[in-house]
C-alpha cells in the first residue's frame, strides 16, 4: 500500500488531472478522488476545491471548442426554437456537471458558437457548486 503515500501536492495535481479528464468524453470519478483526498488532507480544502473546479471547467471548455469545429448542417440551422436556445443557452451550462447531458450541453454550446466567456462562467459556477457539496461532505 505504499503507492497510497502521496504528498498533498501530488494529490492536488491528481485532482486537477482527474477533473479535467472527467469533463471530456472520458469517464471518470473526480468526485470520489476529491472526497478521498480531502479525507486524508482536510487542510487542503480550498486548493482542492479550486483545482477540481478549474480542471473540470477547462475540460468542459475543451468539449466546447470541439463543438465549434463541427460543421453546420442545414436542417439543424432551421430549428424553430433555435433563437430561444441560443439566447438561454449559456445558463443551461449550469448543468454541465451532470453525467451524459453535461458533455452534450458543452458540445452544443460550442456548435451554436455561444459566447465563450458566458459559457465558461455558467459552467464554472455549476461545477464549483457540485464540487463544493462533495468537498463539504468529506469534512463532516
Amino acid at each position: 500500500m505504499e503507492w497510497l503515500n502521496v504528498t498533498a501536492e501530488q494529490g492536488l495535481w491528481g485532482i486537477f488531472l482527474s477533473s479535467f479528464l472527467s469533463a471530456t468524453v472520458l469517464p471518470g470519478g473526480s468526485e470520489l478522488l476529491l472526497f478521498g483526498f480531502l479525507k486524508l488532507h482536510p487542510e487542503q480544502f480550498w486548493p482542492a476545491l479550486g483545482l477540481a473546479t478549474l480542471g473540470n471547467s477547462l475540460g468542459g471548455m475543451s468539449t466546447y471548442a470541439c463543438g465549434r469545429f463541427l460543421p453546420k448542417w442545414q436542417r439543424l440551422e432551421q430549428l424553430p426554437h433555435r433563437d430561444r436556445l441560443e439566447r438561454r443557452g449559456p445558463a443551461l451550462l449550469l448543468l454541465s456537471w451532470a453525467p451524459v447531458i453535461g458533455d452534450a450541453l458543452c458540445l452544443c454550446a460550442g456548435w451554436l458558437k455561444l459566447n465563450w466567456l458566458s459559457c465558461l462562467l455558467f459552467m464554472a459556477v455549476g461545477k464549483a457548486l457540485r464540487y463544493a457539496l462533495v468537498a463539504q461532505g468529506s469534512v463532516w
